[in-house]
């Protein structure tokens, strides 16, 4: 008798539980998420004239002349949310400074003079870092007005209004999203023909 009350009460127990826990509990939660932040329980997806181009919290690549470039990928086949990672390369691992020096080469090439930034030649954690240090997005300056024409002074400042602060003024260091910057240089001046 008092066997057959436990197995009740445990299979009871389980019923409730997984109800509770797997259903109102994550629809009370997404509804709230929905109604309070609605931005943030989306992705934080930005639009442009009715199409789709990006996440605020998601990098993705650039490979134009004319864009910034973002910070490399090892996420998957680069950029790739379902396959989010590092690279795991140690840093004697001649694939990773292979990698490394062609970047940088290219890089050199293309702005000769000024040390290339850490973060435009390395990976982050995740492989979908939307952010750039200061110095990694004044780096391409030359470059970016260069392709669009414009003058250096412009871009740098265009650069500058949207570095983001420490968080509380005292978490993280200072970063620059990508895809909000490369969206307010087309918005200034499209890419030429």
């Amino acid at each position: 008798m008092a066997l057959t009350r436990h197995l009740v009460t445990a299979a009871l127990m389980t019923a409730v539980t997984t109800v509770f826990l797997g259903l109102v509990y994550p629809v009370v939660i997404t509804g709230l998420a929905q109604v309070l932040f609605p931005d943030q329980a989306n992705g934080q997806l930005i639009s442009r004239d009715g199409v789709l181009v990006g996440s605020r919290i998601i990098g993705q690549p650039f490979t134009s002349a004319g864009y910034f470039y973002s910070r490399p990928s090892a996420a998957g086949a680069g950029y790739d949310a379902g396959a989010s990672s590092g690279s795991n390369l140690g840093p004697t691992n001649r694939k990773l400074i292979d990698r490394v020096a062609g970047d940088v080469a290219r890089l050199q090439a293309e702005t000769p003079g000024p040390a290339v930034p850490i973060d435009l030649v390395t990976t982050s954690a995740s492989g979908l870092d939307p952010h750039l240090s200061p110095a990694a997005a004044l780096y391409q300056v030359a470059r970016v007005a260069r392709q669009r024409k414009l003058p250096p002074d412009d871009v740098r400042q265009l650069v500058e209004a949207h570095i983001e602060p420490r968080q509380f003024g005292v978490l993280g260091e200072p970063v620059v999203n990508v895809l909000l910057l490369n969206l307010a240089l087309d918005a200034r001046a499209p890419m030429p023909r």
